[in-house]
């Protein structure tokens, strides 16, 4: 009996984004199990997402970055050789070389090497400081640097420069800077991204980005890296002649093909690098091909985005099975979040076809740019967002066509444009919404849900980009669940961490979460709603109530990550509670104190406190040692928790009032501080019906009678206010702390994410009524519960500030220079107003050339 014939070989050289899609476009076909698969990986870790990287610095680890799925490997049996890279090919013995010694032999090669990063031939580019910004190991390593870089000698904090204003430069940029970095961003070119957006998106994208903190230099090249006596790098000499001082510099001046393999091999590569391919991916030889970033496409371009790697990807499993499939060319349109500002190009973004015009769309003030491009007879040719991307969702798959309504109304705002009907529904079946993996509107509603769309289509799992276009294009779910991630609301998702006594998000994905979902990321919905979640049931469930604790830090939403609110310019603010407006003398003099030596801007609130504004990362630490000391907690101001409870003076010192306003709103703030919830928690107690201290626009409110307190709820000010409703009247002090627990845990236990008391009190079935039943009458038998869990939070009340002073560990979030005198961070400019400060408001309108001196 003749022996079967052997299995054929595949080897796959680089395990990136567009190996692993490789290797799951191989598995969908089910070439996995006619193929014996070997992986050679450079790097000691499986592909990870290289588009989210600077996720690492707001709390993601490596494994949450991870791209492979638990146990793919063994299940398709693929034979994965981490940090064994190949060495060499040899195309006529059909075999590749790896760094170990290893000899494999391949009746398939496939090369994904992806591309390496350019770094300039300048003078010191080698020195210690310098960087590229490409994998995990260079941020674990710039990591590492940046922490025991020494403070200038003023002892302002250390500076970081990124060569490179690209979109991995813009990345780095934020990465120094959440490193506590003064950082500087230097482009060659005359704008910011200069590839994506045209002069108008860059000088919006510039004044945003300086009026975070950051200095731009635009229109000068690196000339030098200047070292100090030690050897490492002390400065930066640039074309214009000028010297900046940095202590670490990331070099992110664009990539290269990483085609050295089959150079030496002797396969044909372009002129400027890339490793040829034919429309079908396959190389000069017909046993070798080349995807993604290393690949120069049959249309003579290196792509070097991910979309057009996976289309590379699916292409070549296909051909490997005989298929008729070609790779003609891709759409290199981009929406990214980058320092957390939106950007996004798409077609002609640049209006190079003869003839194009412009609509354009420009608001200084809130850093927004929108270009359409057109040609004369209305056809969309491409665009340019900045600021605000929301439409671009719609607009990339309108290219080439004329838009069913005006281009005017296309970039204008809601308030400004004539009402325009212009939805998903408006564009072909044929329209692609998802670029990162091709999928058309007509593959999106064949499924009825978001999950459905990612596990058949993959749709909405690449840069999230096409997300809300998906959802607005599936039928309204009887799925009420959270996210794509969880089949539950957030009340059901409470409810299973309560009873089951969960106390990480991974328990409750992997538990809980949709089959999709699990052993995988979560995504920004759920996180910090789970994250809300555990910190509001942590007494209950036995865990820290400490938001920054392990897991619970990568769950929080962006303010938390620092106990403070970023402001526009990049400093924070600082906001001590204040309980019921009543301070003392000594009290003003110690925040007078702090504000007066760390030059902070300080601004009695609506809520009857004082911010103080526009202090540095590093310099959170020391003012709240001060505050604490002087017997000052946490505001919460950053935190979805209780703000403030606002107070008139009440019938202590006003001849109109009958109760003692001040003493109750003290007692409610005391007793609901640092109370996490769906939604800020803003209250107030007025002493009479006259209502000084405007209790009916809060979320609950307490106004004064001659018989006791009355209580009011689900009200809110803001864009869209609310009245509150009356719950109960003529209370005694014991009745109405009790209505008042039972109601906001109430709330907390059934509210839907990020839902403020109005809306949910609107949303509840029954309304008012239903609510008065259950908390007034105990119609579900939970009072008890309710109270029981509020107890609970006031029992175990700790502050976050004095707790984060007394942990060495803890302080180390705020940069290891914590202690170290100085000034404030110099990257963040003030000018003075008024006897005090503001953000430079010149910097934040600062054109392209400005930073380096250059006209306009």
């Amino acid at each position: 009996m003749a022996a079967p014939p052997p299995t054929p070989a595949i080897v796959l050289i680089g395990h990136g984004m567009v190996g692993q899609r490789y290797l799951e476009a191989l598995a969908e076909r089910g070439a996995t199990a006619t193929h014996r698969i070997t992986v050679l990986c450079e790097e000691p870790r499986p592909a990870y997402d290289r588009v989210h990287l600077t996720s690492y610095f707001s709390g993601s680890s490596p494994e949450d970055l991870s791209l492979t799925p638990p146990g793919f490997m063994d299940q398709h049996g693929i034979d994965l050789r981490l940090g064994d890279a190949a060495e060499s090919i040899d195309l006529k013995a059909r075999t590749v070389t790896s760094r170990s010694g290893r000899v494999v032999p391949y009746d398939v090669l496939v090369l994904a090497t992806g591309s390496y990063p350019f770094v300039p031939p300048v003078p010191g580019k080698d020195a210690p400081g310098c960087f590229v910004y490409r994998t995990i190991e260079d941020l674990l390593a710039i990591e590492e640097y940046a922490r025991a870089l020494p403070r200038t000698p003023s002892g302002a904090a250390p500076g970081g420069a990124v060569v490179g204003g690209g979109l991995l430069g813009l990345e780095a940029a934020g990465a120094l800077q959440g490193l506590g970095l003064a950082t500087r961003i230097v482009e060659f070119a005359p704008r910011l991204m200069p590839v994506q957006v045209d002069e108008g998106g860059g000088a919006a994208l510039l004044r945003t980005i300086e009026g975070m903190g950051l200095t731009v230099h635009t229109g000068v090249g690196t000339q030098e890296v200047v070292t100090g006596e030690d050897g490492r790098v002390s400065g930066m000499r640039l074309s214009d002649g000028s010297t900046v001082p940095t202590g670490l510099v990331v070099f992110s001046a664009g990539v290269r093909p990483r085609d050295r393999l089959a150079r030496d091999a002797g396969l044909a590569v372009g002129e400027r690098g890339g490793i040829a391919v034919d429309a079908r991916c396959r190389t000069s030889d017909p046993h070798v091909y080349a995807i993604g970033e290393c690949a120069l496409a049959a249309d003579g371009r290196v792509y070097g985005l991910v979309a057009p790697g996976y289309e590379m990807a699916e292409t070549a499993a296909e051909d490997l099975l005989g298929r008729e499939k070609e790779f003609t060319g891709a759409d290199l349109s981009t929406k990214l979040k980058l320092l957390g500002v939106d950007v996004a190009s798409f077609g002609d973004a640049h209006g190079a076809a003869p003839d194009s015009l412009d609509v354009v769309y420009s608001d200084s003030r809130t850093g927004v740019y929108k270009k359409l491009v057109v040609s004369p007879d209305g056809v969309l040719l491409g665009g340019v967002l900045v600021g605000d991307a929301d439409a671009y969702g719609l607009l990339r798959p309108l290219t080439g066509s004329v838009p069913p309504v005006s281009p005017d109304q296309l970039v204008l705002p809601a308030g400004l444009a004539p009402a325009a009907q212009l939805g998903p529904s408006a564009l072909p079946d044929t329209a692609v919404i998802c670029s990162c993996h091709n999928v058309t509107k007509k593959a999106i509603t064949a499924c009825a849900t978001l999950a459905e769309v990612k596990q058949c289509t993959k749709a909405g799992t690449g840069c999230g980009g096409c997300t809300k276009v998906i959802e607005q294009l599936l039928p309204a779910p009887a799925d009420k669940g959270l996210c794509g991630c969880f089949r539950f609301t957030r009340a059901e998702l409470y409810e299973i961490v309560r009873t089951r006594r969960l106390t990480s998000y991974e328990q409750l994905l992997d538990g809980h979460g949709r089959e999709e979902a699990r052993g995988g990321d979560g995504c920004e919905v759920c996180k910090p709603a789970v994250g809300s979640i555990i910190a509001s049931l942590a007494p209950t469930l036995g865990a820290s109530g400490y938001v920054l604790d392990g897991e619970q830090a990568a769950l929080q939403d962006t303010n938390d990550h620092f106990l403070a609110n970023l402001q526009r310019n990049g400093s924070y603010s600082v906001v001590p509670r204040i309980p019921g407006g009543e301070i003392t003398p000594d009290k003003l003099i110690v925040i007078g104190e702090v504000a007066r030596d760390f030059g902070l801007y300080t601004k009695i609130t609506g809520g009857q406190r004082i911010d103080l504004f526009g202090a540095s990362v590093d310099q959170l630490p020391r003012i709240w040692a001060r505050l604490v000391d002087a017997g000052f907690e946490s505001g919460h101001a950053y935190g979805k928790a209780l703000r403030t409870v606002k107070s008139c003076v009440g019938q202590t010192w006003c001849r109109y009032g009958v109760q003692d306003s001040v003493r109750m709103a003290i007692d409610l703030e005391l007793r609901y501080r640092g109370l996490r919830a769906p939604h800020k928690l803003k209250s107030a107690v007025s002493g009479c019906t006259r209502e000084c201290a405007e209790a009916q626009s809060k979320d609950f409110g307490v106004i004064a009678t001659a018989n006791g307190w009355n209580l009011y709820v689900g009200g809110n000010g803001g864009a869209a206010p609310r009245h509150a409703d009356l719950l109960a009247q003529d209370l005694s002090d014991a009745e109405l702390v009790r209505l008042i627990d039972r109601f906001l845990m109430f709330y907390i236990r059934t509210a839907d994410r990020l839902e403020r008391t109005s809306t949910w009190l609107d949303r509840l079935e029954g309304g008012l009524d239903h609510l008065r039943d259950v908390v007034v009458h105990d119609s579900l038998g939970l009072c008890a519960e309710l109270e029981a869990l509020m107890a609970d939070h006031v029992a175990h009340y700790r502050d976050e500030w004095a707790e984060t002073l007394q942990d060495p560990d803890r302080l180390r979030r705020f940069v290891s220079f914590v202690n170290a005198p100085g000034a404030p961070d110099p990257t963040v400019r003030f000018v003075p107003e008024r006897d005090q400060v503001k953000p430079d408001l010149a910097v934040l309108t600062r054109q392209p050339l400005d930073a380096v001196g250059g006209n306009r």
